[in-house]
């Protein structure tokens, strides 16, 4: 891959974060599935699992109507405090190119958290994507995406996609 092709392919990843964290931000969850492929996987797992190889995640699913049944729970049957949620993307890099034209890219996010009668911030996850890009006449879609949290410890109340 040529230098141009990957500082282009660099600013399209942070210009589809910034999108996605803004989605997940305004707490339009009916957009999220938007951002993957049909057949696409999305897990949130601890990193002690993902250096182990070890699948489970707190969040696992397959495919876009699966993130679209999750994200429907959220918004009509879940019971939860109201929060408010800030996505911090960064350090952003580029990998290889797969077959079929997928690239493996990833970033460091830090979310942070404010429930409504607890007026502080707080951080809620510290971790990085680990996805799997593909390129269409839509702009880029995620073919994966594995965010894995560095915390001991995470909130019991992981209900918000990461």
């Amino acid at each position: 891959m040529s230098a141009a092709d990957a500082d282009r392919r660099l600013r399209a990843v942070e210009a589809f974060n910034t999108a996605y964290a803004r989605v997940l931000d305004d707490g339009d969850l009916t957009v999220w599935p938007n951002f993957f492929t049909e057949e696409a996987r999305y897990v949130v797992t601890a990193r002690e699992n993902w250096d182990r190889g070890l699948p489970a995640g707190l969040i696992y699913c397959e495919g876009r109507a699966m993130m679209a049944d999750r994200a429907f729970a959220i918004l009509n049957t879940a019971m939860y405090a109201p929060r408010y949620l800030r996505h911090f993307i960064t350090n952003t890099w580029v990998g290889t190119q797969a077959d079929g034209g997928a690239f493996e890219a990833g970033a460091n996010y830090l979310l942070t958290q404010v429930l409504v009668d607890e007026p502080n911030a707080r951080v809620h996850q510290v971790g990085r994507y680990i996805d799997v890009f593909v390129e269409s006449e839509a702009g880029l879609q995620l073919c994966s995406r594995h965010c894995v949290y560095d915390d001991a410890l995470i909130d019991n109340a992981l209900i918000l996609p990461v």
